[in-house]
């Protein structure tokens, strides 16, 4: 049965936001910059994304370690990271688990080409709304952080039957709102977003869709 978790919303909470300083700083150049996913995005300037996604010693280390709990994972599992970006995460649990089989893989060539050398062997470039080469529950599990919600409803039906078919379980975490404030928010900081919807919208989703894994919101207040 899905279950409702909180496992990157504490990190998600760490970080501050200008919301205004955004939403006037010629945010549709730098929506059309970021959505390229480059250097800009990963590594450029503030306004274009991240502003410097360098790996931080121990950082996703809470992340990988409540994942491993949830999931119950071991170095006999195998995972995947649906957008996976520079594969930190699959990274901090590679090092916990040393033999668990992982794979990641993004739309973004600069992130996979800028990720931790000791996994870059494991991620490749690939869209979340094309089908997965892999034969149906393939991996234990199969997660996706801060990725499907870049994705037009239609293309968010095709990667979210994907992780169900080739996932034994699921988790997904993306962005919502529940109230005008978290909207505005949302609206006002996002740059990649396509797909805008309360939680309850997005439960509808899934079970629409046919998603039956767990899922995280995260919020902008």
């Amino acid at each position: 049965m899905s279950k409702l978790l909180k496992i990157i919303t504490p990190i998600h909470l760490k970080t501050k936001r200008d919301y205004f300083k955004r939403m006037k700083n010629n945010k549709i150049q730098c929506m059309r910059t970021a959505r390229k996913y480059n250097f800009q995005y990963w590594d450029g300037k503030r306004k274009y994304g991240y502003g410097g996604y360098k790996y931080i010693p121990n950082l996703m280390k809470p992340v990988a370690q409540k994942i491993i709990k949830h999931y119950k994972l071991t170095n006999k599992s195998k995972i995947l990271d649906v957008g996976c970006g520079k594969g930190f995460v699959l990274y901090e649990i590679k090092k916990i688990l040393p033999k668990i089989k992982i794979a990641g893989f993004d739309i973004s060539k600069y992130g996979i080409r800028n990720s931790k050398k000791e996994i870059k062997k494991y991620l490749y470039v690939h869209r979340a709304q094309d089908k997965f080469p892999y034969k149906n529950k393939t991996f234990d599990l199969v997660f996706s952080i801060h990725c499907l919600h870049n994705l037009q409803i239609f293309d968010l039906k095709k990667a979210l039957q994907e992780i169900q078919r080739v996932g034994k379980a699921g988790y997904v975490a993306l962005e919502g709102y529940r109230n005008e404030r978290e909207l505005f928010n949302l609206q006002c900081w996002a740059l990649t977003a396509e797909s805008f919807f309360t939680d309850k919208e997005w439960i509808w989703i899934y079970d629409h869709f046919g998603y039956k894994g767990d899922y995280e919101f995260i919020y902008f207040k």
